[in-house]
């Protein structure tokens, strides 16, 4: 007798106690959604201010990826139902001021603050695949995947261009990588 082909979708052991697979991808896509919109509204904020200087287009490529990125998570929000944070409207502000901020203390500032973002950001993608490596989400796998690689690039970008000879670096950059961790946890949950 011939064994029956398993057609099963191939999933992670999940114990007693856990979230549902469901439930995790919401957070995921939320978080992530927050997180897009926080870091268009940064180089929104660093446009303002730095728009019309050199270093002007190297932001306003950055914030064109983050409008892809944000794009492809409202998509696929709507396609799964997924509600935004309530934190929305604080991060719209949020968001700007941090990058208009960080600009008006000079084109350094405004890279460290990058830097720091997207070092929180890789970090935070990073996890999330490794939560995903064993679950049936290849779309989300590749979106994260191909995000995350830009915004290593963004990284390396505001390291190139000066970040690290900011006045108060390693301060300034302890500062918005706590913040952005708050606004992931915070965003993630609410």
């Amino acid at each position: 007798m011939k064994k029956k082909a398993r057609t099963k979708r191939r999933t992670a052991r999940h114990l007693p106690g856990d979230r549902k697979l469901e439930d995790v991808l919401a957070r995921m896509i939320r978080v992530n959604h927050a997180g897009e919109f926080g870091a268009q509204r940064i180089y929104a904020g660093q446009l303002y201010v730095l728009g019309d200087t050199k270093v002007g287009p190297i932001i306003r490529h950055m914030a064109q990826q983050e409008d892809e990125h944000l794009a492809a998570f409202e998509k696929i929000m709507i396609e799964r139902g997924v509600r935004p944070t309530v934190l929305h409207s604080l991060w719209h502000i949020a968001g700007f001021a941090l990058g208009a901020m960080t600009a008006r203390m000079g084109k350094e500032a405004a890279m460290a603050c990058t830097v720091a973002v997207e070092e929180v950001i890789d970090e935070h993608y990073r996890k999330q695949l490794e939560r995903l490596a064993n679950e049936d989400e290849p779309q989300l796998r590749r979106m994260i995947t191909k995000f995350r690689t830009d915004e290593n690039e963004h990284e390396a970008t505001g390291r190139k261009h000066g970040a690290e000879e900011a006045a108060y670096y390693p301060a300034l950059r302890a500062l918005v990588r706590a913040s952005s961790k708050t606004a992931i946890w915070l965003s993630e949950r609410i």
